[in-house]
């Protein structure tokens, strides 16, 4: 592959999909690569669209992309005993999948004719007749486009496009939205998705400034807009400072003092300012001091001063025009800010002055796709993309190499953007997946005082040996794959890779959780073709648990009421001992194959207990049962079999209905959805009260969508059990509206201070005032 007239250098924002929807990264890096090694996945290309605005050229193309899925189902046991069968509780089988990804790139409109180029070479097929095109390109451009790649040119309305594609972001991409506060912890607050968006004003800042009111999906209107914007910054800022890149603008900007050419209210009033009720640091004048100081100013200070002049004038319009129709919150798309600390902060602070606090100032990770988004999904409308859920990936595309980054994204040079996203579709939910094209430059420059806590979490990523773990793992699966070490290899440096970008920029795609954290292995994992590494391991450890499971019962139902209460708490807690993410205890069972459910038991700390709220919950149990109790499973093979299966079991003979809710895909050794109706299958066998539980629909496994809908419906009556068990410390004073239950077994010895050789032990209750 060719690009005629490109300079060679990429910047690349990776993101890659699971099915279901999660959340995504991307990673900012600069090299120069064989084109066909950063585009391989041009091989699939399918529809595309282009938005052309007054500085830069946006795509947004699909490819399908085939990759294994982990399948597991019951063996036939008819005419078999199956107490003395010694084969696996089930199979397991990987199947070929195809799925659908969107891929976004962006070009300075000074490169169109190489994104046309680019465009005629890869995306074109015979199958292409017309190309969605939005931005006032889509007019300027039109003739060349139509010359260069032979298709028509169905132009597309700009504000729709770009109110669909806001909405679309706003509603289906998990932590789209955020708000900045430099001097806050965390810095970025992101919010969560939620389908009730409506009103709320959309500030799109390109060359100029458009401010859009948007009531609902087809009702919006432009209410205003400027010509200074981010064209306005580069501009003067070219004219200032000979800086003809956008980005090293930018750059310039966060290295400079702009007091040292703006104006003060202190330098005007002096000390009297304070008479007059406004701080001595509010600017006065925007290049005050230029006129009245004989001095050469830095490029930096310059730069810094035109930033500031810029964002706050576009957040005094914005807070205006919020404030005369009534809405209390404020979107910022377009490519000017960039996830630029400076900007968000100084934008935030307009609106937050002149609203008193009344208008909220939120930013997008997507920013600049809005447009390209919406003609995309305009010319997508026969798929009716609306009917599946959306998220991004962690992954990215095997064919984009990844790297850790060395400079910041805006110490470097660079002509033209490859922006990549991709995810998938289904029945249940996959999606678009795409990457963030703004935070990622502010989180690196957090104040590393705020990153404690995320790299708390991000510690546990790092472990070397959890690492290995995975990669003998993945290998093992695959015993007849003559290739799968080398891909195991591959896998491993590509995350290690995303580790070390997410180790320097731990809020770039979202809150940094051990969620994440596991989402980025698994994405990983699926690139080079490993569904369930853990998918031998977990098989053979439910057969063990599940021939012993009569046995448990049959010594808890010969104890009395309150011994078997407490023995079902124990074997909750000695069940999730059994976590392969741990490494403390992923070397016992490496080393010691005959530890089992009794040893874990008697590894636990003797109560009191690290958080122990048991007697609260004997003396609750003694009161009228549950209704429904909602109870979140973790680990394969005895924590689901041994521990929560006979929890399960007594609630249920209490009159309590029961909704176990399991991961739709697979996470370390945690149980997933199918695994879990397999063993719930196997279990009613042997056992009455689980079996006529099932029948009557008093124990329920639903998944995705299914279980949101039953909470829903059940919400007002109902009790939570969280047993998790991630190696950090845990939040055991989350506000919840029911009562719930926590649990955890802290596993890992240099994570507490001060730890004890037993496994300490958390068990907190928590009963709302109603």
């Amino acid at each position: 592959m060719s690009l005629k007239g490109w300079p060679g250098t990429f910047k690349m924002a990776e993101c890659g999909a699971s099915g279901g929807g999660s959340s995504g990264d991307s990673l900012d890096k600069s090299i120069t690569l064989p084109p066909d090694e950063i585009f391989r996945n041009l091989e699939n290309a399918k529809r595309f669209a282009i938005d052309i605005g007054g500085s830069l050229t946006k795509l947004a193309y699909y490819s399908t992309v085939q990759h294994k899925v982990a399948r597991v189902r019951s063996f036939d046991h008819s005419g078999k005993d199956a107490e003395h069968d010694h084969e696996p509780p089930y199979e397991i089988s990987e199947q070929e999948e195809f799925t659908a990804r969107l891929h976004f790139i962006k070009f300075e409109n000074t490169y169109i004719e190489a994104c046309l180029d680019f465009i005629k070479d890869h995306l074109v097929n015979t199958e292409t007749k017309v190309i969605q095109a939005t931005g006032g390109g889509a007019y300027k451009f039109k003739d060349l486009i139509e010359e260069k790649l032979r298709l028509k040119v169905d132009k597309q309305d700009v504000m729709t496009c770009l109110i669909k594609g806001c909405n679309f972001v706003l509603k289906n991409i998990p932590q789209e939205a955020f708000i900045y506060q430099k001097d806050s912890d965390p810095e970025f607050r992101f919010q969560t998705n939620h389908p009730n968006i409506f009103p709320y004003l959309l500030v799109n800042i390109g060359s100029g400034v458009s401010i859009v009111k948007v009531e609902t999906e087809d009702r919006f209107e432009w209410v205003g807009g400027s010509s200074i914007g981010g064209g306005t910054f580069w501009g003067l800022g070219a004219l200032l400072t000979g800086t003809k890149k956008f980005d090293e603008l930018l750059h310039l900007a966060s290295k400079g003092q702009h007091t040292n050419v703006d104006m003060l209210v202190q330098d005007v009033y002096g000390g009297a300012h304070q008479t007059l009720g406004l701080s001595g640091n509010l600017i006065a004048s925007s290049f005050g001091k230029s006129a009245t100081t004989d001095k050469e100013f830095s490029k930096e200070d310059m730069a810094k001063s035109l930033l500031h002049m810029i964002s706050n004038d576009i957040g005094q319009l914005a807070c205006l025009h919020a404030k005369l129709h009534g809405l209390g919150r404020v979107y910022f798309g377009g490519f000017f800010i960039r996830g630029h600390p400076v900007t968000m902060r100084t934008i935030t602070y307009s609106i937050n002055f002149f609203s008193k606090g009344e208008v909220q100032a939120l930013f997008l990770r997507h920013e600049g796709y809005l447009g390209a988004i919406g003609a995309f999904l305009k010319g997508a409308e026969q798929d009716n993309p609306n009917q599946y859920s959306w998220g991004e990936n962690y992954a990215g595309s095997s064919g984009l190499m990844s790297t850790a980054p060395e400079l910041g994204p805006t110490q470097r040079a660079r002509s033209g953007t490859v922006s990549s996203g991709s995810g998938h579709r289904g029945s249940q939910g996959g999606g678009l997946r795409w990457a963030p094209s703004t935070v990622r430059e502010t989180a690196q420059c957090a104040d590393p005082s705020r990153r404690r806590r995320a790299f708390t979490q991000l510690r546990w990523g790092l472990s070397g040996e959890q690492k290995k773990d995975v990669v003998k793992r993945a290998v093992a699966s695959q015993p007849d794959a003559a290739d799968a070490a080398e891909r195991a290899e591959k896998f491993r440096q590509k995350y290690w890779n995303k580790l070390q970008t997410l180790r320097q920029q731990p809020f770039a795609y979202g809150t940094l959780t051990v969620r994440s954290l596991l989402d980025t292995r698994e994405h990983c994992l699926n690139e080079f073709n490993f569904p369930d590494p853990y998918s031998k391991v977990k098989q053979q450890e439910n057969g063990v648990a599940l021939k012993c499971f009569p046995g448990v019962i049959r010594s808890l139902d010969a104890l009395g009421w309150e011994e078997r209460q407490l023995a079902l708490v124990k074997g909750l807690l000695a069940g999730n001992v059994f976590d392969w993410g741990a490494k403390a205890v992923s070397d016992v069972l490496e080393s010691d194959p005959q530890f089992g459910f009794e040893e874990a038991k008697q590894k636990l700390q003797e109560r009191p207990w690290l958080v122990d709220s048991y007697s609260k919950w004997l003396q609750r149990l003694k009161g009228p049962p549950h209704k429904c109790a909602l109870i979140f499973a973790d680990n394969s093979g005895v924590d689901i079999i041994l521990g929560v299966f006979p929890f399960v079991r007594e609630l249920l003979f209490r009159g309590t209905e029961v909704i176990l809710a399991c991961n739709s895909g697979p996470a370390l050794n945690d149980v997933t959805h199918s695994e879990a109706l397999i063993v719930a299958e196997r279990i009613a066998a042997m056992d009455p009260v689980v079996h006529s539980a099932l029948r009557e629909e008093r124990l329920l496994l639903p998944l995705d969508k299914g279980l949101a809908a039953l909470v829903r419906e059940r919400a007002r009556t109902w009790w939570s059990s969280e047993a998790w068990a991630a190696p950090s410390t845990p939040t055991t004073t989350r506000a919840l509206h029911c009562e719930s239950l926590k649990l955890a077994v802290i596993k890992n010895a240099w994570l507490p201070s001060g730890w004890r050789p037993a496994l300490s032990v958390i068990f907190s209750t928590t009963v709302p005032a109603s």
